[in-house]
């Protein structure tokens, strides 16, 4: 009879755990803490608050339609991750999107791994997380990644450790913060790709900034395009090229020579074969019929 009590008693499992015996659980050193922490357990969605730290600040209604009729038919996958906050309840660390279309579908319960986690941390955790994801557009990355510095005071080596990534990648991306906020729109909206933000960077007059978005935008140019067009309003190409020519000594033993013989500074070019040609600038009709006696 013994026997067959302690049987149901362990058969109540970690739903009636959760129930009468960690309400007191505020880390993983409490009783009971190793029964609910790092393991996936089912969770009333009621019980679980959104997180106020989602550094996600989009939620495309299609796309989450098209997650719940999913979780519909095969079900939650994989699991959302909570931190337990008080007596039966919890607040989510990641998985928004999953809470959401749960919500949408009618689930009463969904799949959790728990965590205990200071406030901080949570804000990390989520923020990491979600940088790890695939669909996030670049600006969501780079206001992540400025958070992680902001409120978690984390230097750029450190956050590139932090999310695995190189140091060079994280200043670009943050960099993209620095565009006017019209094209950090364009940018989440796709309508430009990281690429073209990063050219448009290179721009420091806002205004004209915007006007070469909309030239991208109109004309459909691509990134190697838009550098070219940013290159070109950086530094507009000269109408005549300097170059510097290496005279060799007997001209630069005559030169003189030939200035003082017409009475205008005489230019001489040589090419390496030792050839060349001899330019007399002249001022007027009348300079021009003078130097023509000269040559007479």
């Amino acid at each position: 009879m013994a026997k067959s009590s302690k049987k149901r008693a362990l058969g109540r499992g970690l739903s009636a755990l959760l129930q009468d015996s960690t309400s007191d659980i505020s880390s993983a050193n409490d009783k009971n803490a190793d029964k609910i922490v790092g393991n996936i357990i089912e969770i009333k969605l009621e019980s679980i608050k959104a997180n106020p730290f989602q550094p996600r600040t989009y939620f495309n209604e299609e796309a989450l339609q098209e997650l719940a009729d999913s979780i519909k038919e095969l079900g939650i996958i994989q699991p959302i991750t909570v931190r337990k906050t008080g007596d039966d309840s919890f607040e989510l660390v990641s998985g928004e999107r999953r809470f959401r279309a749960s919500k949408i579908v009618g689930l009463k319960t969904i799949p959790a791994y728990v965590r205990i986690a200071k406030d901080q941390e949570m804000l990390e955790m989520a923020l990491v997380e979600n940088i790890q994801r695939k669909d996030l557009d670049p600006i969501e990355v780079a206001l992540s990644y400025q958070r992680l510095i902001d409120e978690i005071k984390l230097t750029q080596d450190q956050l590139s450790q932090r999310v695995g990534k190189k140091r060079s990648t994280v200043t670009n991306y943050l960099r993209l913060l620095k565009l006017d906020p019209i094209i950090q729109t364009g940018m989440r909206d796709g309508f430009i790709s990281m690429g073209h933000g990063r050219a448009l960077i290179n721009i420091e007059d806002t205004n004209i900034q915007i006007n070469v978005y909309k030239k991208v935008l109109n004309q459909k140019l691509s990134v190697r395009q838009t550098e070219q067009l940013v290159q070109n309003i950086r530094k507009p190409k000269s109408t005549t090229k300097s170059i510097r020519v290496l005279q060799p000594d007997f001209v630069k033993e005559n030169i003189d020579s030939f200035s003082d013989f017409f009475g205008n500074k005489v230019s001489i070019k040589v090419t390496g074969k030792g050839k060349g040609n001899i330019s007399i600038p002249f001022n007027s009709k009348e300079d021009f019929i003078r130097i023509k006696k000269l040559l007479e």
